[in-house]
């Protein structure tokens, strides 16, 4: 008999054993412990058998848990991570990742961990990607619908409408929507972009920004006062300050 034979027969035995002396006893099975364990995916349930948390490779990552069911999620088919499930059975935050370099020696990478309003998207998120050398890293905090009357579900369905449509009534048509606060609106991002500079953008309801604090790589520092088109109206910056002290 082969080792791991050996091994699952003993397994096997032994919980026979402990499911005995409970079902004779009333008394509680002692929880399992295990110094490692290799698997593929976890999911952690309520006695009700609610989902409350999943923790899977990419093989196994499911779609979006929404309200004890799943909907579809194939852009997450090469993540790896967890996501948080509330009472419902919804998902309502979560941690994934990837990384990988191709066939030329590219790497690309991204992280993601995020908390949810209920039945919506996010509300937080703090974000890593990383593009060929290329590395951006923020964390942003957006407004969201009351997904008791507006959930993200209803959004993708008005979206999907909105698709179908003229240019120009699906332009007017998402700004109904936006103006309805339907669409996640992002108001603070801080962060590294993609040129290296280091900022902080505060944007208005609509999710435009109003102000921005900029740092360039080079140390050049800034305060930006932005229009509602997204045009800087004003700039106060270091050298302007040091000349008027002057």
């Amino acid at each position: 008999m082969s080792r791991l034979a050996t091994f699952l027969s003993g397994a096997a035995a032994s919980a026979g054993i402990i499911a005995a002396v409970t079902l004779l006893t009333g008394a509680k099975a002692p929880p399992a412990k295990f110094e490692e364990i290799d698997v593929g995916r976890i999911n952690v349930r309520e006695p009700d058998g609610t989902l409350r948390m999943v923790i899977s490779n990419r093989a196994q990552f499911p779609g979006a848990p929404w309200r004890g069911g799943e909907t579809p999620r194939p852009d997450r088919k090469d993540v790896a991570g967890m996501l948080f499930v509330d009472d419902e059975g919804t998902e309502n935050g979560g941690l994934i990742q990837r990384g990988s370099v191709d066939a030329n020696g590219r790497a690309s990478a991204g992280l993601s961990l995020t908390f949810d309003r209920f039945r919506q998207d996010q509300t937080m998120q703090l974000r890593h990607v990383e593009n060929d050398g290329y590395v951006s890293t923020w964390l942003s905090m957006n407004d969201e619908a009351n997904g008791a009357k507006f959930n993200i579900e209803d959004r993708k369905r008005r979206l999907k409408e909105i698709e179908a449509m003229s240019p120009e009534e699906a332009k007017a048509a998402r700004a109904q929507m936006a103006e309805a606060g339907q669409l996640n609106t992002n108001r603070i991002r801080l962060g590294i972009s993609y040129g290296r500079s280091s900022a902080l953008s505060l944007n208005d309801a609509r999710g435009r920004p109003r102000l921005m604090l900029l740092v360039t790589p080079e140390g050049e520092a800034s305060i930006q006062f932005m229009d509602e088109h997204g045009k800087v109206a004003k700039t106060v910056a270091l050298d302007a300050v040091a000349a008027g002290a002057k």
